[in-house]
């Protein structure tokens, strides 16, 4: 059943080529069953390709590339997982410097499975407690984040889950914590500080 708790808000998705198709489609649909305004984010033009059951599956129209977006036009993000997508990410400076800052400005970001991953090269997770997929927990770790196995995980804005099993409670809590919207901002280490970026705007 819908509702309107994010209601004006904006929320940004940005994966890319490999992402979990079910950890991106299923929390969109949740989003905007919720009210928000989603913008698929990606490195791309187009669409991009999603990944299930080890095979390539269905694609989502992308909205803007992490070139054009200006992260102060959103409320929230939101980080599917896939083992292929935050590689892909991860790499590119423009999709790094757009999670940065969120990170930097306190507003809320939710990411399930191999999706923090991403959140590792934009920094802040010092000290933050999360889950994921549990492959990458020594990652998280030595990123400077308390890991634990739970099915959802908040964490002042921060949203995490493990898999795609876990997608009814993450979507709850992602729901709930975008429509509190910002926290305090995270500091992040002179390392992680992103440079300042050109003047850009969307696609027409």
């Amino acid at each position: 059943m819908s509702d309107t708790q994010l209601t004006g808000r904006k929320v940004a998705i940005l994966a890319a080529d490999g992402y979990e198709q079910s950890e991106l489609d299923k929390p969109k649909t949740a989003l905007e069953e919720a009210g928000a305004e989603v913008h698929v984010v990606s490195l791309k033009n187009g669409s991009i390709k999603g990944w299930s059951k080890g095979n390539w599956s269905g694609s989502v129209h992308v909205d803007v590339t992490v070139e054009a977006a200006n992260a102060d036009d959103y409320d929230a993000l939101m980080l599917p997982g896939g083992v292929i997508n935050p590689d892909k990410l991860r790499v590119s400076e423009e999709a790094v410097d757009f999670v940065k800052s969120f990170v930097r400005s306190g507003k809320p970001i939710a990411a399930i499975c191999h999706g923090p991953q991403t959140l590792i090269e934009a920094g802040g997770l010092q000290g933050r407690t999360m889950t994921s997929f549990p492959g990458i927990k020594t990652d998280l770790i030595n990123a400077g984040a308390h890991w634990v196995d739970r099915e959802v995980v908040t964490d002042q804005g921060l949203v995490t889950s493990r898999t795609p099993e876990d997608l009814d409670a993450f979507n709850e809590k992602m729901i709930e914590e975008f429509a509190e919207g910002r926290h305090a901002p995270r500091n992040l280490r002179p390392s992680e500080k992103m440079p300042a970026r050109p003047e850009t705007r969307p696609l027409t």
